[in-house]
């Protein structure tokens, strides 16, 4: 029996870290919000990786936090360690990643969702859409309780008939033996979405006092600590730090998982969904790699009040008794007790094709979906997906222009454009190949990229505005003050040159132009800069940037201009490209699917060729010259 239980302006399926992003996004915005959870236990749950961040995903949470997300917060104040990857590259793959304390993080986001005024938490799993002429009208439970609403966002995450898989093993669960949600994807499939089935997995988890740390490489974390928030200040979260561990298998590993690949489920058929490509099995891993001796597996605490450790790099189905011998040939793990086994899980999932750029569905309106629903893979994709279908949702209610983030301005918005015009047939993974203008959309700008729609929407205060304000006016004096400012070829200035093994001055040089070479830095330039002003690290790091890059800077800036050109070429969602002469069939098929936005989304999609585009150029300007 059916009944209504309350209204709500927004109602959102799953408590993950996409829901959890647009539960807060919404309730900050005014909205009613109510998140419902299979299990209120398992809210920003880590059912993989205990880690925030890592490489292209540092760069996710820090956009999130630019827009007034939560996950940055979160993970300041649960980490374990602390590391800036990829240093002794350039800026723009600079990658802050944190191991975080996986049962503190759900805890912690649990409070802060439990305090957020307009925000209501269920527990209870969603089994219905209810709609009108394709238009939301609400979400019912198993129960048969009914809570009306004005828009609808799906954050399931893996849950969706789910089934854990090791071995012979097959149990229909989500993850960490959590119930799935086994009723709602009959409801999606009766509104006409198209279901895809997707696979990922996880290792297993073993007892720290059964590891031998003296066979393995002590991983440390960073001495200078990088908050991901921008809030934060390094002294406001420095800790004593818990180190990971390295070692590697070895082709005693690789003989035991050959020997029995006929037992696992990847390769015996028992597993219907895709894989993700760049997070593979240690058992797909040694098959794809026939040529590698090893495999680099770190050990990662799950916690710091418990003894269970992650061991990244192993994801396996494979059966329980080849897990535990496959682990113990690794240095180190000769006598490892296993406390949880890995697994796969499949789950339903959609076709990211069907969804507009601002995530919402383009046949059912008011209807929204983020995270790995979505086809993506990753907490910190989820994430930024959920905050971007929260505001949105938020805005569509409140009758105001919905955000859409384009390439050119974040790696939030190559996700989502990835996604939602080129669709994928795995696990999406974000990845900073993937961002064509990577040196611009550096993780150390996010604020100054993107506070100002964070402010404009309402997640972002006037006062932290104001002071993101500040600081690039403070970068931009600082730059127009080293180009100003000649010094020359003195005893002193020399003598610190060749102090540094760089070329000594003939006649005199700016700050700026002393600054562009690669031995030579901001803070070593103090010792003949008599006009310096204390500024804050990050200050300095922006005027470092901006000056030793500053003619790849030029030449990106350049191409984006170019590229938001196409972007701003609008296409009508109403357009019949049937009508369009000179379209190839198969480019008219796909336009008319996807519905881009606009010339430039309309080139990414694969099938329309440059040749499709001309002619989509042309039809524009005959309209309007019609007009």
């Amino acid at each position: 029996m059916s009944y209504v239980e309350d209204k709500y302006d927004i109602a959102i399926i799953g408590a993950g870290h996409a829901g959890c992003e647009a539960a807060l996004a919404a309730a900050r915005l005014g909205m009613k919000t109510v998140i419902f959870s299979v299990s209120l236990d398992s809210i920003a749950m880590m059912p993989c990786n205990p880690s925030i961040g890592g490489t292209s995903k540092g760069h996710l949470v820090r956009e999130i936090d630019a827009l007034g997300g939560e996950m940055g917060k979160n993970i300041d104040k649960t980490y374990l360690q602390s590391r800036m990857l990829n240093m002794g590259k350039g800026p723009a793959v600079h990658s802050l990643r944190a191991q975080a304390d996986k049962f503190t993080y759900s805890k912690t986001m649990k409070i802060v969702l439990e305090n957020t005024p307009n925000l209501t938490i269920k527990q209870s799993e969603v089994t219905e859409i209810i709609s009108e002429n394709n238009i939301i009208k609400g979400v019912k439970t198993i129960s048969g309780a009914i809570y009306e609403s004005k828009a609808v966002i799906i954050a399931s995450g893996t849950y969706l008939k789910a089934r854990c898989i090791y071995g012979d093993v097959s149990i229909n669960s989500g993850p960490n033996g959590l119930l799935a949600a086994n009723h709602l994807t009959d409801s999606l499939k009766n509104l006409g979405i198209e279901i895809y089935r997707f696979k990922t997995g996880t290792p297993a988890r073993i007892d720290k006092n059964t590891v031998d740390f003296s066979k393995m490489e002590e991983q440390r974390g960073d001495d200078k600590i990088v908050p991901f928030s921008f809030l934060n200040k390094e002294q406001d979260i420095k800790r004593d730090q818990i180190s990971c561990w390295l070692t590697y298998t070895n082709a005693d590993t690789h003989n035991i998982i050959n020997d029995n690949l006929n037992r696992s489920p990847l390769y015996s058929g028992v597993i219907e969904g895709t894989g993700p490509r760049y997070c593979p099995s240690i058992e797909d891993k040694v098959v794809r790699f026939k040529d590698k001796e090893r495999h680099q597996v770190f050990l990662e605490p799950e916690g710091e009040e418990t003894n269970e450790m992650y061991v990244q790099g192993m994801s396996s189905s494979l059966p329980e008794d080849v897990q535990r011998d496959m682990l113990r040939t690794l240095p180190g793990l000769e006598n490892c007790n296993i406390m949880r086994t890995g697994y796969a899980i499949e789950y339903d999932c959609i076709n990211p094709l069907q969804l507009n750029s601002t995530l919402e569905f383009k046949n059912i309106s008011g209807l929204f979906s983020a995270g790995q629903f979505n086809g993506s893979s990753g907490y910190e994709e989820a994430a930024a997906q959920g905050l971007i279908a929260g505001i949105n949702a938020s805005m569509k209610i409140l009758s105001k222009e919905q955000i859409v983030l384009d390439r050119s301005d974040a790696y939030i918005g190559v996700l989502i454009d990835d996604l939602v015009t080129k669709g994928t047939r795995e696990p999406y993974r974000m990845m900073t190949s993937r961002a064509e203008y990577r040196l611009l959309l550096r993780q150390d700008n996010a604020d100054l990229r993107l506070s100002s729609i964070g402010n404009k929407v309402g997640l972002i205060s006037d006062e932290r505005y104001n002071k993101i304000l500040d600081k690039k006016e403070q970068i931009d004096e600082e730059v127009k003050r080293l180009r100003k400012t000649t010094v020359g070829a003195t005893k002193k200035v020399n003598s610190f040159l060749e102090k540094h093994n760089s070329s000594i001055l003939r006649s005199g040089s700016t700050l700026s132009d002393l600054l562009r070479r690669p031995e030579l830095n901001y803070d070593m330039l103090e010792e003949i800069d008599d006009n310096r002003i204390s500024l804050d690290d990050s200050v300095v790091e922006q005027v470092n940037i901006s000056l030793k890059y500053e003619g790849y800077i030029g030449r990106q800036l350049k191409q984006v201009a170019q590229f938001k050109k196409m972007e701003k070429k609008y296409l009508s969602s109403d357009l019949n490209y049937k009508d369009i002469k000179g379209l190839r069939i198969e480019a008219m098929q796909k336009l008319d699917s996807i519905k881009p936005r606009s010339i430039g989304q309309a080139s990414r999609i694969s099938g329309v060729s440059p040749a499709d585009i001309s002619v989509l150029l042309v039809y524009l300007e005959q309209l309007r010259r019609r007009k």
